[in-house]
């Protein structure tokens, strides 16, 4: 089946079979990394991207569900020529990341998550960022990013 799909801004026709998920479109058709294959249950958010700006897991969604549509993965934030994305940016002051595994989805469901509530509380961040899962951090520090982010914006 063939799908329409803005990825990161650009716009792209692949042929793919009807039950691709679109982490794996995203991972082999688009050679896009930053998504990454955590669980496979929803349980993890390793591969949280925005469709159409809102916080998806990108595990539970096939990539025709995506036709027509646009996904922007870390990979396409936009911060400015040569800067990061205002979220990243605090991941990085704050020492939000460890391993890295988890950080391009736990940026991507961030993002998605202040444009909700942009001025959220620490606890409206934990609630908010409940379905993402971080093995090495605590998430004080992620907690800490979130706020960061939300002062700065």
């Amino acid at each position: 089946m063939r799908v329409n799909i803005t990825v990161n801004d650009e716009p792209r026709s692949d042929e793919v079979e009807p039950r691709l998920l679109l982490v794996h479109y995203l991972r082999e058709v688009c050679d896009l990394r930053a998504a990454n294959v955590g669980c496979d249950t929803t349980s993890c958010g390793a591969c949280t991207v925005l469709l159409d700006g809102k916080s998806v897991k990108s595990c539970t969604v096939l990539t025709v569900q995506a036709d027509g549509h646009s996904v922007t993965t870390a990979e396409g934030l936009d911060g400015g020529a040569e800067e990061l994305h205002p979220v990243q940016a605090a991941f990085r002051a704050e020492h939000g990341l460890q391993c890295g595994f988890c950080t391009p989805g736990m940026v991507m469901a961030t993002v998605g998550f202040l444009s909700e509530n942009p001025h959220p509380t620490e606890e409206e961040v934990r609630e908010g960022l409940e379905g993402n899962f971080c093995r090495c951090t605590g998430y004080h520090n992620i907690v800490r990013a979130v706020l960061h982010a939300a002062e700065s914006a």
